[in-house]
């Protein structure tokens, strides 16, 4: 989305037309990006001879106007840029910035909400139990927040994985599986106490994330989804990644 968001701004600098705000963006990319994952869906299901259906829903997602988190951004968007440019960027559109604690220079942040409630939860439901492949709360969904008049979009980020966990519970799936670019989750990460975790308990998951272990930004938010699943359905979650390797994975344990 920031890639979008920079797209937008050019042409309003260069060319004059108006850059959308971001929650337009997030809906322009979760349905690009849908497309992507849709259509290599198709041409796998077709080389492996499966019949099944396949549709992408763009989905907004309610969350609170009130969310403590519109008055603390801290979720990152957008390339990285020098102090000199975050401030100047920073004085002439009033966005905010925060350095990368890796040194890589400052990037724009915006607040990132409590998904609340999933829009057309119903409809997607239905299309799974019926056997359907959807996809569905791409990028953490489209923030929206409710008016007297109806909903309007609101510029903010929400977390993809709690999105998808809340989405997971509403339609009562029986495992939720988060996917990432390694194959279990790990305590003492890259030290040379690193252990690899084959399944844990919630209680077990929140003293981890307590005590440090798992980087905000990376599998701090998945690691909170799955206690959120695991809490609210009663069922296990898994971590990993798309190797087919049945013993693979973390399993967070109700």
């Amino acid at each position: 989305v920031g890639n979008t968001m920079l797209r937008h701004e050019a042409g309003e600098n260069k060319f004059g037309i108006e850059a959308m705000p971001m929650n337009f963006c997030v809906a322009e990319t979760q349905g690009s990006i849908g497309y992507l994952i849709e259509q290599g869906l198709r041409n796998m299901f077709t080389k492996q001879g499966i019949q099944r259906n396949i549709v992408s829903i763009l989905t907004q997602v309610e969350v609170d106007k009130e969310d403590p988190a519109f008055d603390n951004p801290i979720k990152p968007v957008g390339p990285y840029y020098s102090r000199e440019e975050a401030e100047y960027i920073s004085k002439k559109t009033g966005y905010q910035f925060k350095e990368d604690p890796k040194g890589n220079g400052w990037r724009k942040v915006v607040p990132s909400p409590s998904p609340k409630k999933i829009s057309n939860i119903e409809l997607i439901g239905e299309l799974a139990q019926k056997g359907n492949v959807v996809i569905c709360v791409g990028g953490g969904g489209i923030p929206i927040i409710k008016q007297d008049h109806g909903v309007i979009g609101i510029e903010s980020v929400i977390d993809k994985d709690l999105a998808s966990a809340l989405t997971a519970v509403e339609i009562g799936a029986d495992e939720f599986y988060i996917l990432t670019d390694i194959p279990k989750v790990y305590i003492n990460f890259r030290k040379e106490n690193e252990e690899a975790l084959d399944e844990i308990s919630i209680a077990e998951a929140e003293e981890y994330l307590r005590q440090g272990h798992f980087t905000e930004g990376s599998m701090a938010p998945k690691i909170r989804a799955a206690i959120h699943f695991a809490s609210l359905s009663g069922k296990s979650c898994i971590i990993t990644n798309t190797l087919n390797n049945p013993k693979a994975g973390t399993r967070i344990m109700p």
